[in-house]
């Protein structure tokens, strides 16, 4: 028991029992020190500790040993604390100094640790100070206090009193939480790098949450007008205190640049990109482009090389790595859709980009509720205010700048996104695309007089049968590039066998009728327009999440501005809704049939390009102009209406949030009986522009998402759907049996009753128009292992096909549980294709194909496939660039240098599909002894397809003879195929005294050029133009929207756009008028009917004046276009074809489609908008000046500034873009090159190479498409800044300094400073895209100045009986390519009598071509020809073309019916068409009982890829003699068809055109051996004229000495005599 005496009186004891009862409820005390705000660092404090021990333990070598063990790492034991490469190093003496500093990410960053850590020391220091002073003043308190002055013994104090006051708890918390941060911060800056960034994390949290705490208690309230600090009582230390706090909390983490860590450490950068290291204050300003920016400002053009350099995570190979394992099923991907496998890669980049939306959203009204509240100070004179007014002048910079800040940080992850996710899908296609099979489709239907020119499966660029969409890429030169395509190929059946299972093939997808219906063109499309339509749909979150949140929050704002008549405007505007709706839908309808338009335009502009040298030897410029030009019409026509409907479409969108504000206003006035203010009207006035701008944005964002997720559907179909090779399939019985039983030697080469066909595809029964073919390989078949093996058929039996088949490229069909086929690849294959096939590279680079250069092979190479002559012809030797397709190789140099790849390889077999056919016999010859039976073909096994069997005979070891139906006639020697094919038995029955060791004239090896003189380009690099776009570009295109009197248009034009913003300007004045008029009169006397009738009256006239003049408008865009276009065809139609040979193709292509398209679109769009913002910025400076004539300097300050920064930037813009323009065209056309090559490269087992190659363009394109897109981060940063400092600025003006006694007009000025700010970025961003875009009308002009053929004059008519006869005679003719150029041709003279048959021979090189290039003025000549009597030179070239028919040595075919190839003008009939086939010899090449024979109807598909070579000439054979030419040229023209079929066509010349004067280039004797006259040339000069007869009894001769060489010398000299 206690005795209370002890304590003294009895109120002593109840004083300590009640201080010992009152701690329970002091406990939970609202002020109980726990709970205050001070706290919360320490409690951080504390969770922080937590935290570092966890992760201490975690990572300690028991932990880590117990973690492998529950995981199973497979891939042994590992460091516990995994510890870093020459991380362990430590601060000690000072030679480790540096390398310690280093590894802390250099002196910049360890200064700011060290920094950070003397803040947290000083922090510290103030907390002690703070905690003594508290200490002493609670001491200097309690010492005027009887029961706390009284002295007690130290056992007693924890019993009588608590330990510190309720203040000195706080302090002493503080304290602590210093304490640990200075802790933290000596870690930071004495340990490794590993420990340094972990606590460095939890100390900059820490020391931010210690500032938070003081911004809170003492920093807010300063903002208030009824809240004070609550640590004022620090005195001076609280200030220092949060000064260090800012800096070191705040100012040092956002400063402070990021050190370098790579993505993948095992390839680190040598030189990081800035973004990786920048600071998070120059990451979210984008400082760090400043230095980039200011080159560029300083240099004409700032080149590639001179960008940042490519950082780490945009590496392709990176990507790819990350991202195809959830894309790639090859890659271990899921089957799903590949929309989701791309949400999972950038999972962490989509909720970024969510959050940054909704404070976009939430900042949208930022301006608004500022001018509320600042209207409400002036209206109220700030009774009742809370916050300050200067609060709510800088929340006008701040909050603008918040949602700047989250919009460009969104659109940074999107557009990074965006550029990343184009590689990823670029290359998962290309990777694709090299395991598809490569199918011959035709079109299903033959529009009449379309058709489209393409080329073969194996040759094909992606480019030939291009028809661009009506979407503009940001790809802008495109060489040899793929373009988007009209159509898209049905994709094939399914992967294995699912759509064979189910019996419906490809029934079960619709196809689209399109005469560009292939897989070439699917490809095609994917890789440009659906690509662009993926990427342009990426704001998928704007449509999802913004809109819907935005238009909540500017409802919830105007009702509590307005209350429920924002109810009555929600429901006009849902009852106008449909409006829109409506006319959207009408555009729809209209598009699409514009777009068909579009799309036919385009295909004859394609179509016409690709075969443009066939349009000009043929002289067909003039009906193809008129074809494209009523295309043209057809085209404009449909914009038109398209244009008028966008434009009522767009006054609607802009008429129904005024009405609805209207409604709103009508309501809130005459129904509520409330009054207007002007804090009310222009806060609500700008929360409805924010509502008719997401009108607008959900009118222009849905259609691109939606066309997103149809082109995303597509690139998945693709994925899924198309037909693969066997060996990629999961198929049953496909490749899973290669060698059926007892046939285990991996070494054979051959068939066992194997059936092959092109597709997988089960739709029944071939039909003619489809040319479905079958390979029957009956029994079995093995070819010799080391030897020669010849495969030889007539033309369409399926030679080639043999070899495809054993490729892999065809369909395998198991007849039987024994069949199998085989082709080793160990020893590796290569692949000489029938089309030869060359990259646009050197011809040094295309033999060696990725090979190790060996000088020794390399020269020994040369000599064999007899390139050493044609390479002395290049000035620049093996580095001449052969041009795109080979344009600048003869048809023999491409099959050599195809062959030289071949014969250079390593590899073991060599697969040589009809090599000789474009060969003289001569070269054929040299080939045959010196490459065939040469030491580098020796013991390797050759597969050699040929017509050629009378030469290549004495070299083959086993021969298999097809014939027409696809089986084998025959196999075995030599004499054995003889004996069972009658026809193989003809052929070599020619050869009966073959000549040996025949002298040859190259035996003589002519000297290798050891230096070039020139670099070896022929192809012109596309220009990368310098500086802005030419006024003379721009000044084509303003002028042509005038017309005759541009002056006039213009005056008209700009009077109707700027009295359209001039009154809507008044309109918004006048509401604030009207708002005014409640503070000076009752408001029974506010007539508000007349207020609302002159407002809507004001709104009428607005929109009428903007209708007109936008009409007017466009009606401008279309006659520019229209003119534009029409030169630019004309130009291009009447160039030369040396301009041609030095010009890609696919450069042409572009200029006509994505350039024009640009014109007609973004340009035209571009200038309009630049108009209107234009007039729009100097109405509202106007009526702010007016308001406020004080801030017309500031206003001309911001917008020189402004004008400034924009310039820097567009100076920048316009070379990062011209870069990543001609980045993109080496993806795309290194994608069409591949595909064009697509057997070649699968043969050599070069897949890994060109994916790799593919990886360093994109690479090459991401890094300046990156720059980029950040430059236009770069400006608006600025911009918007420059626009919210304006703005908040002149509201600080107004409030505190200006004399404007009425809120409405304060409120005015405000609205059009905002919109005034909000336009600067606007204008800068159009004004760069019209830049942008005037580099398509830059090159589009260039094009229209591109050199000319003479125009055709009316002097240059010729007699209307002109040409009667076929006579020709030619004095001093002399020919060169170019001016300046050569002469190929020298003084040649001769004379060819009507109807005779000429044939020129020579070898390589020898004028043969030149000569009948120069017969239709191709090329620069000199001298006379007469063409029965008239010289050619007096006549236009028009006339002088369509009377002369050539055909060229590689047939070009239209996509179509062969019809429309025979006569794509539709000028004869059925029966005109099919005498020219008979007489061209196609009957004799085809059984008329077989049910695929080729009849006028029958589809040609892309090139003729459903049709052999042979036939393909043929075909062109009969395209020219339904021309009915007095002179037919033939250039080679039948060198890919059998001997039994050329002598058949020869025959029918000879009968059906003995009247026509016969030209005849051939490499095959027996082609022209029986002619009247046989031409030699040698080096351009004629060395021999006369009969086949008189010219073989010179002994001396070079037809002689040519016929000698030949493998049937006999059978031609008795052909010479007229004995056969």
């Amino acid at each position: 028991m206690y005795d209370l005496g002890q304590f003294g009186d009895h109120g002593s004891v109840q004083t300590v029992l009640g201080a010992h009862f009152e701690i329970v409820p002091k406990i939970l005390h609202k002020d109980a020190v726990w709970l205050s705000s001070l706290m919360i660092p320490a409690y951080i404090a504390g969770v922080s500790t937590v935290v570092l021990t966890l992760h201490l333990i975690l990572l300690s070598s028991p932990a880590q040993n117990i973690w492998a063990r529950v995981v199973r790492r497979s891939d042994g034991p590992q460091s516990a604390t995994s510890p870093e490469t020459g991380a362990d190093i430590y601060a000690g003496g000072l030679s480790d100094a540096k390398a310690f500093v280093s590894q802390h990410g250099g002196p910049i960053i360890f200064g700011y640790k060290v920094a950070r850590f003397v803040g947290c020391l000083a922090l510290l220091g103030l907390s002690l100070a703070t905690f003594l002073l508290e200490e002493r003043e609670e001491h200097t308190l309690g010492a005027l206090d009887k029961h706390w002055g009284d002295k007690r013994p130290k056992h007693c104090a924890s019993d009588d009193q608590p330990l510190f006051s309720r203040a000195e708890w706080h302090q002493f918390a503080l304290c602590m939480a210093s304490v640990y941060a200075s802790l933290l911060g000596l870690v930071s800056v004495t340990t490794r790098p590993r420990w340094s960034k972990l606590v460095s994390t939890h100390l900059a949290t820490l020391l931010l949450a210690i500032f938070a705490v003081y911004a809170y208690r003492d920093l807010y309230p300063l903002m208030t007008f009824t809240k004070h600090p609550k640590d004022l009582r620090e005195g001076c230390l609280l200030w220092v205190k949060v000064s260090v706090l800012a800096m070191t909390g705040v100012v040092f983490p956002m400063v402070s640049p990021r050190q370098y860590i790579p993505c993948d450490p095992a390839n680190p950068a040598d030189t990081p990109h800035p973004e990786q290291t920048a600071s998070w204050l120059s990451m979210v300003l984008f400082i760090w482009e400043d230095s980039i920016v200011y080159l560029a400002y300083q240099m004409p053009h700032l080149s590639h090389e001179q960008l940042p350099p490519m950082s780490d995570d945009d590496r392709s190979r990176y990507l790819i790595k990350k991202a195809f394992p959830h894309l790639d099923p090859f890659s271990g991907g899921k089957r799903r859709h590949i929309f989701f496998g791309l949400l999972k890669v950038y999972r962490t980049e989509s909720v970024i980009m969510a959050l940054m939306v909704c404070i976009v959203a939430l900042m949208s009204l930022a301006s608004p509720l500022g001018i509320n509240h600042l209207l409400l100070y002036l209206e109220t004179g700030g009774e009742g205010a809370v916050v300050r007014p200067w609060v709510w002048v800088t929340w006008l910079f701040l909050g603008p700048m918040t949602g700047s800040l989250a919009l460009q940080w969104y659109i940074f992850i999107g557009t990074r996104t965006l550029v990343r996710t184009e590689g990823i899908i670029t290359q998962l296609l290309f990777n694709h695309s090299l395991r598809i099979r490569m199918k011959a489709e035709p079109p299903d239907d033959g529009e009449g007089g379309e058709f489209t020119a393409a080329s073969g499966p194996d040759t094909a660029s992606i480019a030939e049968s291009s028809t661009p969409e009506d979407e503009v890429g940001t790809s802008g030169s495109e060489e040899e590039t793929l373009q988007p395509s009209s159509a898209s190929a049905v994709s094939s059946s399914r992967k294995g066998k699912e759509k064979a299972k189910d019996g419906k093939g490809t029934k079960d997808t619709p196809t689209p009728k399109s005469s560009a219906d292939n897989l070439v063109g699917k490809i095609n499309n994917l890789v440009t327009t659906d690509l662009n339509n993926i990427t342009d749909g990426r704001d998928f979150l704007i449509v999802g999440l913004y809109i819907p949140l935005q238009i909540s929050l500017c409802i919830w704002f105007v009702y509590n501005i307005l209350g429920w008549s924002v109810l009555v405007g929600l429901v006009v505007m849902i009852l106008l809704f449909p409006l829109p709706g409506y006319v959207a839908q009408k555009i729809q309808t209209v598009q699409i049939t514009k777009m068909n338009k579009t799309d036919a335009r385009v295909q004859t502009v394609t179509e016409a390009v690709n075969v443009l040298r066939m349009i000009k030897l043929f002289g067909w410029e003039s009906k193809m102009n008129k074809r494209i030009a009523d295309k043209r019409e057809e085209e404009i026509i449909w914009t038109w209406k398209q244009r008028i409907l966008e434009l009522v479409n767009g006054n609607l969108n802009f008429v129904i949030p005024l009405l609805t504000m209207v409604s709103t206003y009508t309501t809130y006035t005459l129904i509520m009986g409330q009054n207007l203010s002007a804090s009310k009207v222009f806060s609500s006035m700008s929360a409805f522009d924010i509502l008719r701008n997401q009108l607008n944005t959900v009118f222009y964002h849905i259609p691109k998402v939606v066309q997103a997720k149809v082109s995303l559907d597509r690139v998945n179909d693709f994925l899924v759907d198309t037909e693969l090779l066997d060996k990629y399939t999961d198929s049953e019985g496909g490749r899973t049996q290669l060698l059926g039983d007892g046939e285990n030697d991996s070494d054979i080469i051959g068939f066992r009753n194997a059936i092959f066909a092109w597709s997988n595809d089960d739709n029944g029964a071939p039909t003619p128009s489809k040319r479905k073919f079958n390979l029957r390989v009956e029994d079995e078949l093995i070819f010799e292992c080391g030897h020669i093996n010849l495969i030889v058929g007539p033309t369409g039996s399926g030679k080639t096909s043999m070899l495809m088949a054993l490729l892999g490229e065809m369909h395998f069909i198991p007849s039987e549980p024994t069949s199998w086929f085989g082709l080793p690849r160990d020893g590796g294959v290569a692949y000489a294709a029938q089309e030869s096939w060359v990259q646009n590279e050197t011809i040094r680079d295309n033999i060696l194909f990725g090979t190790p250069y060996d000088e020794t092979r390399y020269k020994k190479v040369l000599h064999q496939c007899a390139l050493e002559r044609d390479l002395n012809l290049f000035e620049a030797g093996d580095q001449t660039e052969v041009g795109e397709k080979g344009l600048t190789l003869s048809g023999g140099q491409k099959a050599r240098i195809t062959l030289a790849r071949a014969i250079y390889s390593f590899a073991r077999i060599l697969l040589l599909d009809d090599i000789l056919a474009v060969l003289d016999v001569h070269t054929s010859k040299w080939i045959v002894d010196k490459c065939l039976a040469g030491d580098l073909v020796q013991g390797r096994t050759v597969l050699l397809v040929t017509h050629n069997v009378a030469m290549a005979s004495s070299i083959a070891h086993f021969v298999v003879s097809l014939g027409s139906n696809g089986r084998i006639v025959s196999q075995g020697s030599i004499f054995d195929a003889i004996a069972k094919d009658d026809q193989l038995a003809a052929e070599v029955a020619k050869e009966q005294e073959v000549i040996e060791d025949v002298a040859d004239a190259m035996d003589t090896e002519p000297e290798i050029k050891t230096e070039t003189k020139v670099d070896g380009k022929l192809v012109v690099a596309e220009e990368i133009l310098e500086g802005h776009v030419s006024w003379t570009a721009f000044k084509l295109y303003l002028v042509g929207l005038g017309g005759h009197y541009p002056l006039i248009f213009w005056i008209v034009f700009l009077g109707l756009m700027g009295s359209t913003y001039l009154i809507n300007t008044i309109q918004t004045w006048f509401l604030g008028y009207w708002a005014s008029q409640y503070e000076v009169h009752p408001p029974s006397e506010v007539k508000v009917p007349y207020y609302l009738a002159v407002y809507v009256l004001l709104l009428v006239i607005a929109c009428l004046a903007y209708f007109v003049g936008s009409a007017l408008y466009y009606y401008g865009t279309m006659r520019a276009s229209r003119t534009i276009h029409k030169q630019l065809v004309q130009s291009v139609l009447g160039t030369t074809l040396r301009w041609l040979d030095t010009t890609p193709t696919s450069r042409v292509i572009t200029r006509c489609t994505q350039d024009i398209r640009a014109i007609d679109g973004p340009l035209a769009e571009g200038v309009g908008v630049v108009v209107e913002v234009t007039l729009t910025m100097i109405v509202k400076l106007g009526a702010v000046v007016v308001m406020t004539p004080t801030f017309l300097l500031p206003g001309l300050v911001i917008a020189v500034v402004g004008g400034f920064v924009s310039r820097m930037y567009m100076k920048a813009q316009l070379s990062v873009k011209r870069e990543m323009s001609n980045a993109k065209a080496p993806v795309l056309g290194h994608f069409g090159a591949a595909i064009a090559g697509l057997t070649s490269i699968r043969a050599y087992g070069a897949e890994e190479a060109f994916q790799g190659e593919s990886l360093t363009r994109i690479d090459r394109y991401t890094k300046s498409a990156r720059m980029f897109y950040n430059l236009n981060r770069w400006v608006s940063i600025r911009l918007d800044v420059i626009s919210a400092l304006f703005t908040a600025c002149l509201a600080a003006y107004l409030i505190y300094g200006s004399s404007i006694p009425k809120a409405s007009n304060i409120g005015f000025s405000l609205n059009m400073a905002v919109g005034f700010s909000s336009m600067i970025l606007i204008w800068v961003r159009f004004m760069n895209d019209v830049e942008v875009s005037g580099e398509f009308l830059e090159r589009v002009d260039s094009y229209i100045k591109i050199e000319q053929e003479p125009k055709s004059t009316e002097g240059g008519q010729p007699p209307a009986y002109w040409p009667a006869s076929g006579d020709l005679r030619v004095e001093n003719l002399s020919a060169r390519y170019s001016l300046d150029g050569p002469k190929v041709l020298h003084d040649l003279t001769f004379h060819i009598t009507s109807g005779q048959r000429v044939g020129i021979v020579g070898r390589t090189g020898s004028g043969k071509s030149s000569l009948t290039l120069s017969l239709l003025r191709c090329i620069f000549t000199e001298g006379n020809v007469y063409y029965d009597g008239v010289p050619t030179g007096s006549i236009n070239l028009e006339a002088l073309r369509s009377n002369v028919t050539i055909i060229p040595q590689i047939p070009e075919l239209l996509t179509g019916t062969l019809r429309q190839n025979l006569d794509p003008f539709d000028q004869h009939d059925d029966a005109v068409l099919n005498d020219a086939l008979r007489s061209a010899g196609l009957f004799a090449v085809q059984d008329e009982s077989d049910e695929s024979k080729l009849t006028l109807e029958s589809a040609i598909s892309s090139g003729g890829g459903n049709l052999s070579v042979g036939q393909r000439q043929i075909l062109a054979l009969a395209r020219a003699m339904v021309r009915e030419s007095k002179l037919l040229i033939l250039d080679e023209a039948t060198s890919a068809i059998d001997y039994k079929t050329d002598n058949a066509i020869q025959s029918s010349l000879r009968r059906e055109l003995r009247d026509v004067t016969q030209i005849i280039v051939a490499h095959r004797l027996q082609t022209i051996i029986d002619a009247d006259k046989i031409m030699v040339l040698d080096a351009g000069r004629l060395v021999e004229f006369g009969s086949p007869a008189e010219l073989l009894r010179n002994e001396e001769g070079m037809l002689r000495a040519l016929v000698d060489e030949s493998g049937d010398r006999d059978a031609l000299y008795a052909m010479a005599a007229g004995e056969v």
